[in-house]
């Protein structure tokens, strides 16, 4: 099966209806418009048949979430499902690209806020079971009244050069031969650049100076934003922090282009184009 070229789980066009959310009968009519769409997910899986999604007419579960409004003024849904056999994961859908940009987007929401639900059903506050509201992006506590509210954890990716040369890790559960650039959640009280500057110092040993921002990604597992950056080294001996990464290297130019395209003579290779480490590489290999 050809693998997409396209970043993966970006162009969602829906409108998410964040005035109308809180009014339960507008909510209501759109469910029961004929032209509603659901989504039925377990976990990171999906319904697919023949290549395409396959929407329904129902919500599989009680809470239904509501993703947005289409163009045409149907309303798309989610709900958890039971596991079966034959639903396809997002990852195999983004690296197949046999679905639409979009399409993919819209199950990248879904299983973000359908995950932050099965884990976020009491409260943290006092224990109590949560109520779902606004169409799924709030869960109230009636006992002590607070509110909840779905989470995206930020995360700098970041290629990072020296000269003609880029540094690129791998971690010990990586598909053999798996080289990546640097990553890393940010912490409270960090801007982006203050965060990829401590994540590559603390994995490899390297300090970073100039950064810019490349571009960004969803990534639904569960939760992620993937803030996109090159950055310039200010030294080039690498430590690495075994807790973090199995080995990193510098990889001259003309290296990373083989892993990029395949034809890596020691069969290293690079993320796929679903991930953003893919455009990062060749981003910062256009750049040099």
């Amino acid at each position: 099966m050809p693998l997409s070229s396209t970043l993966a789980f970006l162009g969602n066009s829906l409108d998410r209806c964040a005035n109308q959310r809180s009014d339960e009968g507008w909510l209501s009519g759109l469910l029961m418009q004929p032209s509603s769409r659901h989504i039925h997910m377990s976990d990171d899986k999906t319904f697919i048949r023949e290549g395409k999604l396959q929407t329904f007419e129902a919500a599989k579960a009680r809470e239904c979430i509501l993703l947005g409004v289409d163009a045409e003024g149907a309303g798309w849904f989610a709900s958890v499902a039971e596991a079966e056999d034959n639903l396809v994961d997002l990852r195999s859908l983004a690296a197949a690209g046999t679905l639409a940009q979009g399409e993919l987007a819209i199950l990248a929401q879904a299983r973000s806020l359908l995950h932050w639900h099965s884990h976020h059903g009491y409260c943290a506050n006092c224990g109590i079971k949560t109520e779902m509201r606004d169409a799924g992006y709030r869960r109230h506590c009636t006992a002590c009244g607070t509110d909840h509210f779905p989470r995206t954890d930020p995360v700098i990716i970041i290629a990072v050069r020296h000269k003609a040369r880029m540094l690129l890790g791998r971690q010990s559960a990586w598909p053999d031969g798996m080289y990546s650039t640097l990553a890393g959640f940010m912490e409270p009280g960090e801007t982006i650049e203050e965060a990829a500057r401590r994540e590559v110092f603390e994995e490899a040993g390297i300090r970073v100076g100039d950064i810019r921002f490349h571009l960004n990604q969803p990534w639904p597992f569960p939760s992620s934003l993937m803030i996109g950056l090159i950055g310039e080294a200010l030294n080039d001996d690498i430590v690495i922090d075994p807790k973090e990464l199995e080995t990193a290297r510098w990889f001259e130019e003309q290296e990373v282009r083989a892993m990029l395209d395949g034809r890596h003579a020691q069969g290293l290779k690079a993320p796929q184009p679903l991930a953003i480490a893919h455009h990062l590489i060749r981003a910062s290999l256009q750049s040099s």
